[in-house]
């Protein structure tokens, strides 16, 4: 930051003063990133929660609620940032909410009156931004809801799931957990952790509508369970982190189709790890060098090189890092690639860890920051 001259000039010294603020406020706000933060509302939790990371330094700014909700444990974007979405515990399955970029405020939309009902546990908005994807997991079904031109929600169509796993315990019935749009948004990617398939849906965003793609889906090794689904890079290759079974999948992605086909299927834990154990989230770094998943139980973050040539992981992690608190349900990595910010269920702590785009691995700084029951890091820029 600039310093003040030693003599500034004795007229107009308000106005001086007041240029010279906000110019460097912008620089500050410049070299920052906005992250929106999902939580269980337990433990002191009111709902969604915003921080700044600092690009330079990833020092976080003190979490400040932005909008009261009830257990918005799933946040997420619209293409152009105007809107934000999450979880509701009705037949509605989501709100909306309007996004103030400069404070971060959020502003609610209105909402159609529905009854209670089960939330589900994931979104995603297709990227034309008219179309508002949901996974339930309690009730088993994928569900598509329009989005009107004001950011408004209409009334979801729902597409229930059959079937079971080879878990009596957790498999059994489907459970969908979350949804991913391919990159050219022509289809849909449904992981259902009950039934160990991965669906694939041909998706029309202007109707909100959802039809079984040809092939419509492809099973998992029995009782993987898997959770949440990442494309590459260069789309030709995507990932599944299996919940069950603590293993990443890669597939090969037909784009003509969406079809997915194996590749390969790689442990998230060290070999002599042998207590419980479930997965949670999975990223790529924005490079597509490198692929990031979280052990919940050894509560550490599993680095893995890609080969772009065969979209193959490598055999090994490239390091597992402790994550610094406990059950790490969720991180993000910043658009730049330059940090990773790893957000816990059971410890009141979001943690920041530097990035190497040429190795993948992760230094953890100093930065911190308490946020109650926080299940989702989103950085809005």
């Amino acid at each position: 930051m600039r310093r003040l001259p030693a003599h500034p000039p004795s007229t107009g010294i308000v106005r001086w003063l007041g240029v010279f603020l906000l110019q460097n406020f912008t620089l500050v706000m410049a070299s920052s990133h906005l992250i929106y933060l999902g939580t269980y509302t337990r433990g002191g939790s009111k709902g969604i929660y915003a921080t700044r990371l600092d690009d330079d330094t990833g020092a976080l700014s003190t979490p400040t609620l932005v909008a009261e909700a009830v257990d918005p444990a799933w946040v997420t974007l619209s293409p152009d940032r105007r809107f934000l979405y999450t979880l509701h515990p009705s037949e509605a399955q989501a709100i909306g909410f309007s996004v103030d970029p400069e404070s971060g405020k959020l502003a609610a939309l209105p909402a159609m009156p529905a009854a209670a009902a089960n939330p589900p546990s994931h979104l995603a908005v297709d990227a034309t931004g008219r179309a508002l994807l949901a996974a339930n997991y309690r009730d088993g079904f994928v569900a598509i809801l329009p989005i009107h031109s004001d950011g408004t929600l209409g009334l979801p169509t729902s597409y229930p799931h059959q079937g079971s796993g080879k878990d009596p315990k957790r498999q059994d019935k489907p459970h969908v957990h979350s949804v991913t749009p391919s990159p050219d948004n022509r289809f849909v990617i449904v992981a259902d952790l009950g039934v160990d398939r991965i669906f694939s849906y041909a998706m029309d965003s202007a109707a909100a509508k959802l039809t079984p793609g040809q092939p419509g889906l492809v099973a998992t090794e029995p009782g993987a369970g898997p959770r949440h689904f990442k494309f590459g890079a260069d789309d030709k290759f995507a990932y599944a982190i299996n919940e069950l079974n603590n293993t990443i999948a890669a597939y090969r992605y037909e784009a003509q189709n969406g079809a997915l086909t194996p590749l390969q299927s790689v442990s998230t834990l060290p070999s002599d790890f042998t207590a419980a154990n479930t997965t949670a989230e999975i990223r790529v770094h924005p490079n597509g060098k490198f692929l990031y998943g979280s052990n919940r139980g050894h509560d550490s973050i599993a680095v893995f090189a890609i080969d772009p040539a065969t979209g193959r992981l490598s055999a090994q992690p490239v390091e597992t890092v402790k994550s610094s608190g406990k059950n790490p349900r969720n991180f993000a990595l910043s658009p730049d690639g330059r940090w990773l910010v790893c957000a816990h269920q059971d410890t009141a702590l979001l943690t920041v860890f530097s990035v190497d785009p040429a190795t993948g691995r992760l230094t953890a700084t100093e930065h911190t920051a308490p946020v109650n029951s926080c299940v989702c890091v989103l950085f809005y820029d």
